[in-house]
């Protein structure tokens, strides 16, 4: 069964500030109709549908991924924009305990949306490596980092299993100071690494899988490796690549 926590795909935040949040949104609303709110109040971010058919996934099925997206992602959204209306609300006489709980939720709120966007865009192909050309630079990467493309997938796969029957995520990050490549460990969505840039994202909050497999975390990775669209993940690292040679001038 989902939890609440997980349900809104964040931790830390109770129900109870959730519900006081619904209201003043609700109440911030008529103010912003009023007077147009800064960018970084807005409360416009939106949800960006399934990029892939749910029904085609090998191993993941549809209502799983529906309600991953339609309830975890989404839910992360909507708080999102209810906490920057919120945001706009504070100034200098707001306490501090208030603004510190709405911008650590910023931060959790936004980061699960991030995370679960890129999560979904790197799932829909088939498989690690499955387009040799498109995986070229990446397969070398991790090669000459890790020792082999399988040893990497091994580490991976072990951080991936170091958070089953938990929560958090794993990712490979590329940082933009070294251009070196890693594996992040992730116990929530406000841990990652500095100054990087994630490359593969892999979901380990039970809702990702509890509905297919139960608690059975490594068969989720399996099919989560099964699905990976390897393409998107190297074209991330050329973007990063670019971001990298931009910041070094």
């Amino acid at each position: 069964m989902i939890s609440r926590r997980e349900s809104f795909g964040v931790l830390g935040v109770s129900g109870a500030f959730l519900a006081q949040l619904d209201s003043s949104a609700k109440q911030g609303g008529a103010a912003a109709a009023q007077s147009p709110l800064a960018p970084a109040f807005a409360g416009k971010h939106e949800v960006v549908p399934l990029p892939f058919d749910a029904k085609a996934l090998k191993g993941l099925s549809e209502k799983l991924l529906v309600s991953h997206h339609d309830n975890n992602y989404a839910g992360a959204v909507k708080n999102l924009n209810k906490v920057e209306l919120e945001l706009s609300k504070t100034n200098a006489d707001t306490p501090a305990f208030v603004v510190g709980g709405l911008q650590q939720s910023a931060l959790q709120f936004a980061n699960s949306m991030v995370l679960h966007e890129l999560y979904f865009a790197n799932l829909g192909g088939d498989g690690l490596g499955s387009d040799g050309k498109s995986s070229a630079a990446l397969g070398d990467l991790l090669a000459s980092s890790y020792g082999s493309l399988a040893r990497w997938e091994e580490l991976f796969r072990a951080t991936g299993m170091s958070l089953g029957g938990g929560s958090g995520w794993v990712t490979l990050a590329y940082e933009l100071s070294s251009n070196a490549i890693s594996i992040v460990w992730s116990g929530n969505h406000t841990q990652h690494r500095a100054a990087s840039v994630p490359l593969l994202v892999m979901d380990m909050y039970e809702h990702a899988y509890q509905m297919d497999y139960g608690a059975g975390a490594a068969k989720y990775v399996e099919a989560f490796f099964a699905n990976l669209h390897w393409g998107e993940v190297n074209r991330r690292l050329e973007r990063a690549q670019k971001a990298a040679a931009a910041l070094r001038g």
